[in-house]
This record gives C-alpha cells, sequence and structure tokens, in this order.
C-alpha cells in the first residue's frame, strides 16, 4: 500500500525540474492509452496533483530518461493502467536493451575470454567487470553450479549501476615500452666491463 507521505518512498533523491518533466509526460501517456482506466483512477485535478507528488518524490531515484522509457514499455506490455509499483519495474529494461548480455550469456563470454583479459573483445564492459569482481582463477577452477551464482549476482550489481548511468570502462592494456631491453649476451657483458674499465684507467 502506497505511504500517505510522498516522500517516505523515495531513496534520499529529491525531484529536479527534469522528473517533473518527465512525470508530468508519464501522466499524459498513460491519459491517452488508457483513458477509461486513467479517469476512474483520476477522476478530478485534486487526486491528479496528489498522484503526480506522490510518484514524482517515489521515482525521484531514477533518471527522466528510465521513468520515459518505462512509461512507453508498460504501455506496449500491460492492458491495465500500471500503478506505482508496476511502473517502476517497467522502468527497468532488459539487459539486451543497453547492449547487454543477460548474465548466462555474460559468465560464458567471461568464462571462454581468452588472457589477457583486459586486450578481448567484450560485448560489454559490465562482462569484464564482473569477471574482475568475481576472481578470474575461481571462475576457471570452480565448476558452474559455484561460479555462476557468484559471477550473476556481480554482474546484476554492475547491471543497477548501467541502468543508473554510469559508464564502465575496460582497462587500456599498457602500452608496450619504445624500447624493448633484453638481456646482454656473455660478449656484450665482457666488451662492456672493458670499456669502463678503460674510462676509470683500472
Amino acid at each position: 500500500m502506497a505511504s500517505d507521505n510522498p516522500k517516505s518512498d523515495h531513496r534520499g533523491a529529491e525531484p529536479t525540474a527534469e522528473h517533473l518533466n518527465a512525470i508530468n509526460q508519464v501522466f499524459a501517456e498513460l491519459k491517452l492509452a488508457y483513458h477509461n482506466q486513467f479517469h476512474r483512477a483520476y477522476p478530478n485535478d485534486s487526486e491528479l496533483i496528489m498522484a503526480k507528488q506522490l510518484w514524482l518524490h517515489a521515482l525521484a531515484d531514477l533518471p527522466p530518461a528510465r521513468l520515459r522509457a518505462g512509461v512507453r514499455r508498460a504501455i506496449r506490455g500491460s492492458d491495465y493502467l500500471p500503478s506505482l509499483h508496476a511502473l517502476r519495474n517497467f522502468c527497468s529494461p532488459q539487459p539486451a536493451e543497453l547492449g547487454l548480455p543477460e548474465a548466462y550469456a555474460a559468465y560464458v563470454e567471461a568464462c571462454r575470454a581468452p588472457s589477457p583479459k583486459s586486450e578481448s573483445r567484450w560485448s560489454h564492459p559490465a562482462v569484464y567487470r564482473a569477471g574482475v569482481a568475481s576472481d578470474w582463477f575461481f571462475l576457471a577452477n570452480s565448476p558452474e553450479s559455484q561460479a555462476f551464482p557468484v559471477f550473476k549476482r556481480n554482474y546484476e550489481m554492475l547491471l543497477e549501476r548501467v541502468l543508473n548511468g554510469e559508464e564502465l570502462d575496460v582497462p587500456l592494456p599498457k602500452a608496450l615500452p619504445a624500447e624493448i631491453q633484453r638481456p646482454l649476451s656473455r660478449e656484450e657483458r665482457k666488451e662492456r666491463m672493458k670499456k669502463l674499465r678503460e674510462e676509470l684507467n683500472i
């Protein structure tokens, strides 16, 4: 059941002007898509304003773009006017929409990637990052029944970060030195020692 206090449900985030615009757009699109249901749920301006205030504060932790995408996903996927809770669920896109593979596909990709891992071609940096967090040695030497749950947990945490707008990357491999040092041969060492003795008059 929704709280009577509009601010009690949000997670410490304060809504911005962009959030307000997004909520207004959400309600406008819901009104068009669910006309009769919408007017039954919000029969007058007073209730509509109260609902907008509640949703504004309860969804302030989500980026405005996710709210707009969520209402369109709800309209495509539901015959019924979504509740606040349902809309929040619709605001979580499928990994594929962000270019991320499903958790098991990501696990297989991580396990099959050759070393050095940072130089592999990853479908998304989150796959590499989940591999790092799970420990490459553990993934390579543990049965799937043990390794996959660990990888999946790490991957899902990274997925949430991506959903919240964070950009992940794969560390660039170290550049090769301009000159590659090689050990001196025995003859080269003798020659260098001879020159050093000559310079020091030994």
